[in-house]
């Protein structure tokens, strides 16, 4: 997975400058949310701590030295240790299943250093560490801030919020803390599940503890089949230390879909990240190399972890991704070169799934992978399935993790993945998706553009729509979170506020979620904001549209003649958004004769100087105002009383009237 969902009891966070983290650091809430209710401030201007202490020896006092607000703060001193600092008991103040959002101002009094929020929680005498917000870079040269959200997801003992550093024991300043939330929504009863709408294979949502509680819980079984513990079967959370075996994070998560009736996707036995120092370190306790004894002491340790942590769970788990992320096409061979690859080569792919089988021979075994739609990538993922399983090696199927955006990739892309890997006769699963609004690293928006959710929304109709033409091949779609308050594209690639699910951040359904369920209602639900037109400075290429690539139509756009009063059709035709020089229309075509259509082009005439810029779900030419549209290979085929749609994005000037007149196939339909 390109990114995961840290922490699995607990939610949420920071996610770290790799791709391995997840949550939320400085989410944005929407434009008409509520003001958030505080729960604490710790500014320090009554001279006192105000509850702070020291987790040690160290000293915690109140200061004037400097001051991020006002003229008090509070003095770290004395420590001996990186994870010493001042905490506060939060056991009174947090209830379970609230996510909170915490902010901190800290600055080092000499030097620098990465700063990080914490939690530490215990159940039943057991103490757990829950990161916040990860490191940060602090100087003594100005108060940097430090927020994120945390849900308590679990019963608790003990609960402390902390801050610690990363590398030195130098004394550091805090001030002006906070914890505030906003009052939950009830999640809406009256909309179709999505399980209930796609029946061709199940969809699910990776998951932390904190969406198994309060109004998560209960948007997560409305709506979802299946469930992926994003981080809690992780090798760092299920055997930190060789030979203890730990599953306080995973079980909550499995006894929560047990009593939901959930499968669950078991994510990960084998992956590059997350995985302890110790499991490469050798005997001699140096780093592991390519020979012999290291070889046999890592797959050991490799079969010692899978028959202990699959065995575990049983037939509980019927899914499991065996291994995860093990392509580089930048390499010859196509394999990264992991430490797992380089002491034990290919072995550790061949002994993963030998024992995975051996252990849970009733589970399906996934390899999966990021980017498999692009070309080098999808053949050098090909040509290892197709080697392992000449050899016999039991993969049963290839996860495709699809982390998109709104623009990126096509449809054809997308089906071209698909079609590669479905002449190898396995299963395939869409295991990690997530449609970010970002197009660029150098984009950033207080609030996500009305058209930047449009353009999401049609993304993810079109994808469910190809997905749905494989059934049977594709057995399972998870998307990589349950809702826009928890996501890793929050700190990954950069820190912004992303929105790349099916509900926004008060659980409500977006755009998103219509173009699943029912796309004729994208942009025209409840609470859809007025569109936008949004002025980033993208610093990276503009990725690939994701609609398939124009191409023209044999005919010129209204070159046949049109048959007046004809009734082999209807159109409709919808502005589903409009913004100063733009829009965006929804077009649905109806075969209303009695005769099947083998193809379609739909033509009109724009009255005031439109033009189509982006079209998805079919080609467009144009030429002056006339447009002509051809279908796509997956819906240009119409039996009696079928509908085919497409959208597009279009700029116009002055003024945006409908057009009045469409044809195909020599006749006029009637409007609908």
């Amino acid at each position: 997975m390109r990114g995961s969902l840290r922490l699995a009891l607990v939610s949420l966070v920071a996610a770290l400058p790799v791709a391995t983290a997840v949550v939320v650091a400085g989410s944005a809430d929407a434009a008409d949310d509520p003001a958030p209710i505080t729960v604490f401030t710790s500014d320090f201007e009554d001279g006192t701590t105000q509850g702070w202490a020291g987790r040690a020896a160290e000293t915690v006092t109140a200061s004037t030295t400097v001051a991020h607000g006002g003229s008090g703060s509070l003095a770290v001193t004395g420590r001996t240790a990186t994870w010493q600092g001042p905490s506060l008991d939060v056991l009174d103040t947090f209830e379970k299943g609230t996510a909170y959002t915490i902010s901190a101002w800290v600055r080092m009094a000499e030097g620098s250093d990465n700063a990080r929020l914490s939690v530490e929680r215990r159940t039943g005498g057991v103490a757990a560490y829950d990161q916040v917000v990860g490191n940060t870079a602090v100087t003594s040269g100005g108060w940097v801030n430090l927020t994120g959200r945390y849900t308590v997801a679990a019963d608790v003992e003990f609960l402390r919020l902390y801050v610690e550093t990363a590398s030195t024991t130098g004394s550091f300043f805090l001030d002006d803390v906070s914890a505030s939330y906003v009052p939950a929504l009830p999640i809406q009863t009256d909309i179709p599940s999505v399980r209930d709408v796609v029946r061709e294979f199940p969809v699910g949502a990776a998951i932390t503890g904190a969406e198994t509680v309060t109004q998560h819980g209960e948007l997560l079984a409305k709506h979802f089949g299946s469930v992926t513990p994003g981080n809690a079967l992780k090798w760092d959370a299920t055997e930190p230390s060789e030979g203890n075996f730990s599953y306080a994070q995973a079980d909550p998560l499995m006894s929560f879909a047990k009593a939901h009736g959930l499968a669950v996707r078991g994510h990960t036995l084998v992956w590059h990240n997350q995985t302890p120092a110790w499991v490469f370190t050798g005997a001699d306790g140096q780093p592991m190399t390519a020979t012999a004894e290291d070889k046999a002491l890592l797959l050991e340790r490799l079969e010692t972890h899978i028959r202990n942590v699959a065995a575990h769970y049983g037939t509980d788990i019927g899914v499991w991704d065996v291994v995860n992320e093990v392509i580089d096409e930048n390499q010859t061979d196509g394999l990264r070169r992991s430490s797992w690859y380089t002491v034990a080569g290919l072995d550790y792919i061949r002994t993963a799934f030998r024992v995975a089988r051996e252990v849970a021979p009733h589970a399906k075994l996934f390899i999966n992978d990021y980017n498999t739609n692009v070309p080098a990538k999808r053949d050098k993922l090909y040509a290892l399935v197709a080697q392992l399983l000449s050899e016999g090696v039991p993969i049963d199927g290839v996860g495709h993790q699809m982390h998109i955006n709104v623009q990126w990739p096509t449809v054809t892309e997308t089906k071209a993945m698909l079609d590669k890997f479905a002449s190898l006769n396995i299963e395939q699963q869409i295991t990690e998706m997530d449609v970010s609004i970002y197009t660029g690293n150098g984009e950033s928006f207080p609030a996500p553009p009305a058209d930047r959710l449009l353009q999401q929304a049609y993304v993810y109709r079109d994808m469910f729509a190809l997905f749905r033409q494989y059934p049977g091949e594709i057995t399972s779609v998870t998307l990589w979170g349950l809702a826009d308050d928890n996501t890793w594209l929050d700190t990954f690639p950069v820190t912004r506020k992303d929105a790349p699910l099916l509900f926004d951040t008060r659980l409500q359904a977006k755009p998103a979620y219509w173009g699943v369920v029912d796309p004729t209602k994208i942009g025209t639900s409840t609470g859809t904001p007025t569109p936008t037109s949004p002025t980033p400075t993208p610093t990276s290429p503009t990725p690939t549209p994701t609609s398939p690539t124009p191409t023209p139509s044999p005919s010129s756009p209204g070159s046949t003649t049109p048959t007046p009063g004809a009734t082999s059709c209807s159109v409709s035709y919808r502005v589903t958004g409009s913004w100063p020089g733009g829009f965006q229309a929804d077009v649905r075509l109806t075969n209303t004769g009695t005769t099947s259509w083998a193809s379609w082009t739909l033509g009109w005439q724009f009255g005031a100087g439109q033009k189509i810029t982006q079209l998805w779900n079919g080609s467009s030419t144009q030429s002056g105002d006339l447009v002509s549209v051809t279908g796509a290979a997956w819906n240009a085929t119409l039996a009696p009383g079928a509908s085919a749609s497409f959208g597009f994005l279009g700029s116009w000037t002055g003024t945006n009237p409908a057009p009045t007149t469409f044809t195909t196939k020599g006749t006029v339909c009637t409007l609908g």
